[in-house]
């Protein structure tokens, strides 16, 4: 991407480990093939670090003043919105230009929904489900992992497929590909298998919203299927100590999850899999594993 300007190259934005701006900027162009089937059509939320991850960083859901005329934005209402705007011009990152403009702001993690919009900015119907398994200390992804098995084994039952992704931070995320379905109908059954789940395994999950429930087990947000939330895009970097990867993983990866470590990722550490395995996550990204939500 020559033509898209880049900046403060040798900026170290990860202080712990002295990766720098410019090599956040390489690893977006590398990861690009396989990070932009899975952001198309999705308006993105940027979470930018201009001064690194050790200061405080943002939230940019609004396209930001100067954004190039090639950028493809959307316009979509923003009802309860908590700086009072109606609606927000969201970037919808559909190329790898467009990526590497939003990496030379510094956007260290791209967060999108479940659903997409189409090319006149006509908003779809969900095509995404997510289960985000969140680890209250001292549980770890370890007991994620555990908590993951059991959801796969129950959409199972029900005749859908499932694929795993570490979110980059503590946790995991549990995808399932749907026929578009309406967004209260994904909140409502992620809602109830959560619970399920809760009945089964009382000392191990928890579905409730009250962080002091927490401790020590696996918080199942299904609320993350409201369609006013996003998740951590696959492939995103995470603003953390280390640049780690929200990185998707095999179901023997996740079965086999001893430690922590077993499934934390490095860009580099990403980079190679792709080499030996490709996306994970390609047939999401291609739309050809959709199953209709059971009624």
């Amino acid at each position: 991407m020559d033509d898209v300007t880049r900046t403060n190259t040798g900026k170290v934005l990860y202080p712990a480990t002295g990766f720098t701006k410019g090599e956040v900027l390489d690893y977006w162009e590398r990861i690009s093939p396989v990070l932009l089937p899975h952001v198309r059509g999705r308006p993105a939320s940027f979470k930018r670090f201009p001064d690194g991850v050790d200061a405080e960083g943002f939230f940019q859901k609004n396209a930001p003043r100067g954004t190039p005329d090639w950028v493809h934005t959307v316009e979509l209402p923003s009802p309860g919105s908590t700086k009072g705007r109606q609606t927000v011009r969201y970037v919808v990152v559909e190329d790898a230009r467009t990526l590497m403009w939003a990496a030379n702001l510094a956007v260290l993690e791209i967060h999108v929904p479940q659903w997409r919009v189409g090319p006149r900015g006509g908003v779809h119907d969900p095509d995404l489900m997510v289960f985000d398994l969140d680890p209250g200390a001292p549980a770890t992804v370890v007991e994620c992992c555990r908590v993951a098995l059991m959801i796969r084994d129950e959409l199972a039952a029900e005749g859908l497929s499932a694929w795993p992704k570490v979110s980059g931070s503590k946790g995991l995320h549990v995808y399932v590909p749907l026929k578009p379905v309406k967004g209260t109908r994904a909140t409502a059954y992620a809602r109830g298998l959560a619970e399920r789940l809760v009945e089964r395994e009382p000392e191990l999950v928890v579905a409730g919203m009250n962080r002091s429930l927490r401790g020590g087990k696996v918080f199942v947000d299904w609320n993350q299927n409201n369609p006013a939330r996003t998740t951590v895009a696959p492939y995103s970097l995470r603003a953390r100590r280390e640049p780690t990867v929200a990185a998707p993983v095999s179901w023997e990866e996740v079965e086999g999850c001893g430690a922590p470590e077993d499934l934390r990722f490095l860009p580099e550490d990403v980079l190679a899999r792709l080499e030996k395995a490709g996306d994970l996550l390609e047939p999401i990204a291609k739309g050809d594993c959709q199953t209709p939500l059971p009624d």
